[in-house]
């Protein structure tokens, strides 16, 4: 199945409650079953030229995905690191960051929130919170929208740094 991330489906149910304010390391009401979460960690592994292990940028117990040859522009990478495009929490739910034609849709549909930090002027505005897919159908979009975050962090940059 293929899912247009510039026209998503909506996501079901609520929106997950999340602080608002801080940066939130989980959920407080929605989680991944642990094959889901196993499955979105199997995907992620998968994906050529990545690499696991704690977290540079978050808590240790997310899991970091990280690159061994980045080459996206700065605003694919979650700083200070140059080569974590993304972490998976043990809840399931993923800071990543997504390519900008791709948030507003993808927020409009419920998948994501812009995360905190990405208030900061000196942060990029590419990184949100995905939330925590409940079930294959929701598996699919997150899916799709790791690929698209890490073929953002594979693509050459053009931008001058």
């Amino acid at each position: 199945m293929t899912i247009d991330l510039t026209d998503p489906p909506p996501r079901p149910g609520p929106r997950p409650r999340t602080t608002g304010l801080e940066i939130p390391h989980d959920q407080l009401d929605q989680f991944s079953p642990l094959r889901i979460r196993a499955a979105l960690v199997a995907e992620a592994q998968a994906l050529a030229g990545v690499f696991t292990g704690p977290s540079q940028v978050s808590e240790p117990a997310s899991l970091a995905l990280r690159l061994r040859e980045p080459a996206g522009p700065w605003a694919a990478f979650l700083h200070p690191s140059r080569d974590e495009f993304g972490h998976i929490h043990r809840s399931g739910f993923l800071h990543l960051t997504v390519p900008a034609p791709l948030i507003d849709p993808l927020e409009r549909a419920g998948w994501i929130e812009p995360h905190p930090i990405s208030r900061r002027p000196e942060w990029p505005d590419t990184i949100v919170m995905l939330y925590a897919p409940r079930d294959e159908a929701e598996l699919a979009v997150a899916r799709a929208v790791l690929r698209a975050s890490w073929r953002q962090a594979t693509t050459a940059s053009t931008e001058t740094e």
